[in-house]
């Protein structure tokens, strides 16, 4: 066995078949963290927006099914990298930062769906309106930095109608269809250090 991997395994277990990270608490690594939304422009193509001031806190437990995470996002890091739309998204027809500067998730169940998936459901807050939100979450294993740390590897998609959240403004289109799309998915591809 390798160096990188006898580290690796220090961090990765197995519980009933399934490879997950060692049970504590870990850090999201900012500088290998990703979280997006996507959504449609003019019925057709895709904007992405990603935040760039965000942290979580991660709780793995002894079993996987008791672990919880909770994420906040500062909404007004949040960039598409158009001035004047992100300045729209920033008003009271979308996230009203200045007045609820936060988004946030917070978990409420982990359930397993297949060998290295997860569903993780939980409390999904935008502008005060806090509704469900399922996450489906892949976790890549684990691996030893070159600077001789620890570091697992998430992934998790979901979607999520925006005017479910009162996010309604919207402007329809001369042939039909309208301005933004109603669904939005959040992308998130994470770097976790245990804390």
């Amino acid at each position: 066995m390798t160096d990188t991997a006898t580290h690796a395994s220090t961090v990765v277990r197995e519980v009933d078949g399934r490879q997950v990270p060692t049970a504590g608490r870990w850090n999201v690594d900012q500088a290998h963290a990703n979280v997006e939304f996507v959504a449609r422009h003019l019925m057709v193509t895709k904007v992405r927006g990603r935040v760039t001031d965000f942290d979580a806190d991660v709780e793995i437990a002894e079993r996987p099914e008791d672990s919880s995470l909770r994420v906040e996002l500062q909404a007004a890091s949040l960039t598409t990298g158009d001035e004047a739309r992100d300045g729209h998204l920033h008003t009271e027809d979308f996230l009203q930062v200045d007045q609820y500067p936060t988004i946030t998730f917070q978990s409420t169940s982990v359930r397993p769906t297949g060998d290295s998936t997860w569903e993780v459901t939980g409390d999904f807050t935008i502008r005060d309106v806090t509704k469900p939100l399922t996450l489906s979450v892949e976790f890549g294993g684990a691996a030893t930095t070159p600077w001789n740390t620890q570091a697992a590897f998430f992934s998790a998609r979901g979607e999520f109608d925006r005017e479910d959240w009162g996010l309604t403004w919207n402007q329809p289109l001369a042939g039909g269809g309208v301005l933004v799309g109603k669904k939005v998915q959040l992308e998130i591809d994470v770097e976790l250090n245990p804390a």
